[in-house]
């Protein structure tokens, strides 16, 4: 068992990876990342934040790759967009009225082009503190997860990882567990009726001496390999969650959204 040390909601870091293609949306794509495709008019990551920041996790790390600049350029615009303000333009002043950013401390690494999900984390170590564990995730799946209870379930558990295990609504890495550890993980079997991979991870600082030098896939590479020496555990919910791979996903979670009480919702 590692070796845990304990922090607070308002002291643990969120890492999102916000870098992939996204070449199943490409509709949206093609002109933006995919994190920043828009449900009921915000970004998916923004959905994402807001549920970590209802926990009390403010402090986030973004992976960025294929149009990274998008994001950037979000957030540095981000105050401004969401807060009554007066410009006059005859002396280039702004006057803010109504403040209603979050507070949010937003970290956004250039973590390449190309790279890997495991290289994306390993890219991002130097802005993680030593000896403490993490929140780690996708920058395209909404979940009603509580965050609150799976770093309790992190910390109980004592592995390098624990990754949330939902039931599948696609074809995701599949898990096979043993009590609460996971004994197998396959990225996207051809044929699983079992738990998936949700993300919606917590990890422990010391995952970055079990990897590998050379780039690699956390799910393909960094997963399986935990797994199989017994360092990877799985968080049962079986609540909400949907990840936004295709056209038919954006819309699905429109529609939720639309709704009195969109099932992420935890803000």
């Amino acid at each position: 068992m590692v070796n845990l040390k304990k922090i607070g909601l308002d002291e643990m870091k969120a890492v999102i990876l916000a870098g992939g293609l996204g070449t199943r949306i490409s509709e949206e794509t093609n002109l933006k990342p995919k994190p920043m495709i828009e449900i009921g008019g915000m970004p998916i990551i923004w959905h994402l934040m807001k549920i970590y920041s209802s926990y009390g996790v403010n402090d986030f790390i973004i992976c960025l790759g294929y149009k990274g600049y998008v994001i950037k350029e979000y957030f540095a615009n981000y105050f401004l967009h969401m807060s009554d303000v007066t410009i006059d333009l005859k002396d280039n002043s702004i006057e803010v009225h109504n403040r209603k950013a979050e507070p949010w401390k937003i970290t956004l690494v250039d973590t390449g082009e190309s790279s890997l999900t495991g290289q994306r984390l390993k890219n991002v170590k130097s802005f993680l503190a030593k000896d403490e564990s993490f929140c780690f995730t996708y920058g395209d799946g909404l979940s009603n997860v509580n965050i609150n209870d799976l770093i309790k379930f992190h910390e109980k558990e004592g592995k390098l990882v624990t990754m949330t295990a939902v039931a599948p609504l696609n074809k995701y890495g599949a898990v096979d567990l043993e009590g609460n550890s996971v004994i197998r993980f396959v990225e996207k079997p051809e044929n699983t009726n079992g738990l998936i991979n949700g993300g919606f991870f917590v990890v422990s600082d010391k995952v970055f001496a079990a990897m590998n030098d050379e780039d690699e896939s956390f799910e393909h590479e960094s997963l399986p390999k935990l797994a199989k020496d017994n360092q990877l555990s799985a968080y049962k919910h079986d609540g909400f969650w949907h990840a936004m791979d295709t056209l038919r996903d954006k819309n699905q979670l429109e529609l939720l959204w639309a709704t009195e009480k969109p099932p992420w919702k935890s803000w």
